[in-house]
C-alpha cells in the first residue's frame, strides 16, 4: 500500500481553466505581474480611495460633484463605455448588447434594442473603451454619474459625451501619476491588501522545482518593494525574503509596449533606489532593473516564445501583447471569477429548476407546432390526412398553449434570479444572457489559461499537464 501524501482536493472555485492545452513541464521561466496578480487589493476599499480622490481633482475644476458617492455595485469589469452616448453597455461574444444603462440609469429592452440594434460592439473603433481591468471600476462609476450631470446641463464647457470621457480619463491618469493614492497604501497596507498565504508557497514550488521566476511590473520600485515585502515576507522561511524568489526583478515596466519595443535599461544599484545604473547592452545578471524590454529578458534567459509563461490580470496589456507579440503562454488572474464560481455554485438548484422548465417548454413547443401544422393542412385541404378533427386539434392547441403560458410565469422569476447572479444590474462578468460575455471571449482569445489567484497553482503543482476541454459547437 502507497504512503503517498494524497493530492489535495481543489475547490471548484480555486480550479485552473484551459482554453489551450498547456504543459506546466515545459514551462522553464515564469513571469508574473504584481497588482491584482500577485497582490489582491480590496477592490472595494481602493477604488473608493481612487475614486474620491478623482472626485476632488474635479471639485477643484468647478464640476459639481461634492454630493456623489462611489457606488461599488454600478458596475464590474468586462463592460464598455459607449463614449459617443454616454452608454455603459454588457454585450455577448459576438459584440451585440445585451444590457445597457444611460448613465446611471438602466435602459429597459425596447430602448436598448432600438439604439444597438444596428450596432454591435467593435472594440476596434474607439467610441467603445473596454473595461478589462478592475482598475477601471472607479472611473467608469464617476462617469456614468457625470453622464447624469450632464443631461441636466450641469456641466458647462463640456462638449458631449466623448469630451466628457476625455476629461476623466485625463484627470484619472493624474491620480495614478501623482502617486497620492499608493502612498496611501504603503502608509497602511494592511487597509488595502487582502493576503493570500498561499501565493509565496505556490512559487517556491515552481523555483524549487526548476522554473526561473521574474516579476515584471509598471509600478515604481520603492512601491512594488514595500507591497511584495508586505504581502509575502510573513510567510516565507525566516532568513528569507520575496527577492529570493524572483531570478529578475523589473519595475516601470510600460507594458503593453515592453513587450513589443526596445526600451532603455536601468539596474537598481540600492535598494533605496537612489542610484540607477544604465545597461547599455544584455541584461548581466541577477537582479532588480527598472524599464528595458522582453527581448532583452528572452535573451538573458536563453528562452523564446512557449518556454515562457507569463501571468497577469489584464488582458490587452499582459496577456494578448506577451501572447502576440512574442508567442509567450499566458494566465489570466480573474479575481472575481471565485465569487462568481461560488455564487453559480450557490444558485445550482434555480439553474437545475429552470432547465427542467425550460426542456417541458421546448417539448410542448414542438407539440404545438406540429399540431398547428396539422390544423392547417387539414383546413387547406393538402398533404397528409389527420385522423383528428379540427375542433380537435384546436382544443390540443388551446391546451398546450395554457400549459406554456403557466411554464412562463414560472420561469420568469427564476430567470430573472440566475441572470442577476453576481450583480443584479450586470449579472455574472462572464456570461451575458445564455452566451458568453464580451470579456470571456477576449478571455478565450488571449489566455491559455485562467484562474482566480496565482496561489491555485498549489493545487494544481508544477508539473500539471492542464488539458482543455474539447472545442465543441452546438451540434457536438
Amino acid at each position: 500500500m502507497s504512503n503517498a501524501t494524497p493530492p489535495p482536493e481543489t475547490p471548484f472555485a480555486r480550479r485552473i481553466f484551459a482554453n489551450r492545452t498547456l504543459n506546466l513541464r515545459s514551462i522553464q521561466a515564469i513571469g508574473y505581474d504584481m497588482d491584482y496578480t500577485l497582490v489582491h487589493y480590496r477592490v472595494g476599499t481602493w477604488e473608493e480611495r481612487a475614486y474620491a480622490r478623482l472626485q476632488a481633482l474635479l471639485d477643484a475644476d468647478g464640476w459639481p460633484v461634492a454630493d456623489l458617492r462611489f457606488d461599488a455595485d454600478s458596475v464590474i469589469r468586462g463592460l464598455i463605455i459607449d463614449s459617443e452616448l454616454g452608454n455603459i453597455v454588457k454585450a455577448n461574444r459576438f459584440g451585440y448588447v445585451m444590457r445597457a444603462a444611460h448613465g446611471t440609469r438602466m435602459m429597459d429592452f425596447v430602448e436598448q434594442r432600438t439604439v444597438y440594434r444596428h450596432t454591435p460592439v467593435e472594440l476596434s473603433d474607439p467610441r467603445f473603451i473596454f473595461l478589462n481591468t478592475l482598475f477601471s471600476l472607479s472611473e467608469t462609476c464617476l462617469y456614468s454619474q457625470l453622464v447624469d450631470l450632464l443631461d441636466d446641463g450641469k456641466l458647462p464647457g463640456v462638449n458631449g459625451y466623448e469630451d466628457l470621457f476625455r476629461k476623466v480619463r485625463a484627470r484619472m491618469d493624474e491620480t495614478h501619476v501623482e502617486g497620492t493614492l499608493k502612498a496611501e497604501i504603503m502608509a497602511d497596507p494592511a487597509r488595502f491588501i487582502e493576503l493570500d498565504p498561499d501565493a509565496p508557497l505556490a512559487l517556491l514550488d515552481q523555483q524549487r522545482s526548476g522554473k526561473r521566476l521574474m516579476l515584471i511590473s509598471n509600478a515604481e520600485w520603492e512601491y512594488a518593494r514595500e507591497i511584495m515585502e508586505f504581502a509575502f515576507d510573513p510567510f516565507l522561511e525566516k532568513g528569507t525574503t520575496w527577492r529570493d524568489l524572483f531570478e529578475l526583478v523589473v519595475v516601470g515596466a510600460r507594458k503593453p509596449v515592453f513587450f513589443s519595443h526596445t526600451l532603455p535599461l536601468f539596474r537598481i544599484a540600492d535598494e533605496d533606489a537612489s542610484l540607477f545604473s544604465p545597461v547599455p547592452g544584455a541584461i548581466p545578471g541577477p537582479g532588480a532593473y527598472l524599464g528595458g524590454d522582453a527581448a532583452r529578458v528572452e535573451d538573458y534567459l536563453g528562452l523564446s516564445g512557449s518556454q515562457i509563461l507569463y501571468v497577469g490580470d489584464h488582458v490587452f496589456a499582459d496577456v494578448r501583447m506577451s501572447k502576440s507579440s512574442l508567442r509567450w503562454r499566458t494566465a489570466l488572474i480573474l479575481r472575481e471569477l471565485e465569487e462568481e464560481l461560488l455564487a453559480i455554485e450557490a444558485i445550482s438548484p434555480v439553474e437545475q429548476e429552470l432547465s427542467r422548465l425550460m426542456a417541458e417548454k421546448e417539448d410542448l413547443e414542438t407539440r404545438h407546432r406540429t399540431a398547428r401544422l396539422e390544423l392547417q393542412r387539414l383546413t387547406l385541404h393538402y398533404g397528409m390526412e389527420s385522423d383528428r378533427t379540427a375542433a380537435a386539434i384546436q382544443a390540443d392547441l388551446d391546451s398546450l398553449w395554457t400549459r406554456m403560458e403557466e411554464l412562463d410565469r414560472q420561469v420568469a422569476p427564476l430567470a430573472k434570479r440566475t441572470a442577476e447572479t453576481f450583480s443584479s444590474r450586470w449579472g455574472t462578468p462572464l456570461r451575458s444572457g445564455y452566451d458568453i460575455s464580451h470579456l470571456a471571449r477576449q478571455v478565450e482569445r488571449s489566455a491559455d489559461i485562467y484562474t482566480s489567484r496565482v496561489s491555485n497553482f498549489l493545487y494544481a503543482t508544477p508539473f500539471a499537464y492542464l488539458r482543455a476541454k474539447r472545442g465543441s459547437m452546438p451540434h457536438d
